[in-house]
């Protein structure tokens, strides 16, 4: 009564009408929300089905053909080059980074298309708001910073799923191998968290070939879609005509001979090859899978090396917790063939790339072993 003295004579027959917001109109046609004239609504749907459209240009562009690489690089440098390609042939993309742009190379956007990039700086909660903000308004957002970071913003990614976000996660600096930047730089739970995401896509390219054609895939994939990139420089191992489809993979080397299947991805894969030679050395044949797609995966041929060889063996810079591991294990619960884990089980600490691979035991010195231990059983 107070309040309402010191507001005075108030006009209680005052009436009006609040407008519904457009972003609040479901992609679903079928479903209804509020009482929205029939043609506003529909026009608003189309709206929104327009701004998850498919780069398919991308792959065939003259304007956005695949970079030239001679030498070992990363994975999150060729993120930046795929991201400028994809710029170049979309204005609805866009790029979010928590001031790591330098790391994650998404500066090589920045310095392209400045007005559609933006620096969110250390608020990875609010920048993963933002980019489904911008998602939900029609634009294809790529959201990047280093992989352990998007831990700080485990709710948003989450609720995205429920918001039908068409947003690309980009995660650089994953695993031991970063170095020397130390434990608390290490996405170690990154697999984990995108992969329990429901629809979600988990992609982890081995070298910048692979990097470059599976953004492009990521830019096509409506819904939400995580990236791992590698922060050392890779060799390379494919040619610019390889294609990488989602929910398939590579495999590297075959025989009919092969005991046992070495199972990786990203600079895991570099170190299972090491492996294979050194097995081939000795007289051990050894079938080496690229599961790049991590989510969906290629569950027809990890069938095939299950039934052709005696064991997988499973390598990830990543904690065995939510990881590749658990994933290959999940898609062959059926099958007799054990499957064994080789992940980071060990608290991670600051050193040379080589020497925590090898601390975390999952180097090639450690394949090898664990080969062996597994063909003498």
């Amino acid at each position: 009564s107070k309040a309402l003295a010191e507001l005075g004579d108030v006009d209680t027959a005052l009436r009006g009408l609040v407008t519904m917001p457009l972003t609040v109109i479901p992609t679903d046609p079928d479903q209804e929300v509020g009482r929205v004239e029939e043609s506003r609504k529909s026009a608003i749907i189309t709206n929104l089905r327009d701004s998850s459209t498919p780069l398919r240009s991308a792959r065939n562009d003259n304007n956005v053909r695949l970079s030239t690489y001679t030498k070992p690089t990363s994975t999150r440098r060729a993120y930046g080059n795929a991201l400028i390609k994809l710029g170049s042939v979309n204005e609805a993309v866009v790029a979010l980074d928590a001031e790591v742009s330098n790391s994650t190379f998404a500066e090589l956007f920045k310095h392209k298309f400045p007005e559609r990039f933006f620096e969110m700086f250390i608020a990875e909660q609010n920048m993963v708001g933002a980019a489904l903000g911008l998602a939900r308004r029609g634009k294809i957002p790529f959201v990047s910073t280093f992989a352990a970071f998007f831990t700080r913003a485990s709710d948003q990614v989450r609720m995205c799923q429920y918001s039908g976000a068409n947003v690309k996660f980009v995660g650089s600096h994953c695993g031991v191998s970063i170095g020397e930047d130390g434990a608390s730089q290490m996405g170690l739970e990154d697999i984990a968290l995108f992969r329990a995401g429901h629809g979600s896509v988990v992609l982890y390219p081995a070298d910048a070939i692979a990097a470059e054609r599976l953004v492009a895939e990521a830019a096509e994939q409506v819904g939400i879609v995580y990236l791992r990139m590698t922060r050392k420089d890779m060799a390379l191992l494919y040619q610019p005509t390889d294609t990488f489809p989602i929910g398939g993979s590579k495999v590297l080397r075959q025989s009919a001979a092969d005991q046992v299947t070495i199972v990786a991805a990203g600079i895991t894969l570099h170190e299972a090859l090491k492996a294979y030679e050194q097995l081939r050395e000795n007289g051990i044949s050894a079938r080496v899978i690229d599961l790049y797609s991590i989510k969906p995966l290629d569950k027809r041929t990890l069938e095939q090396a299950a039934r052709e060889t005696k064991a997988l063996i499973v390598v990830e810079d990543h904690y065995p917790e939510g990881g590749i591991g658990e994933a290959v294990r999940s898609a062959l619960a059926g099958c007799p063939t054990a499957v064994y884990s080789l992940a980071v089980r060990k608290l991670p600490r600051s050193g040379k790339p080589e020497e925590l691979l090898a601390y975390a035991e999952i180097d090639a010195v450690a394949i090898v072993e664990k080969v062996r231990e597994v063909l003498k059983k």
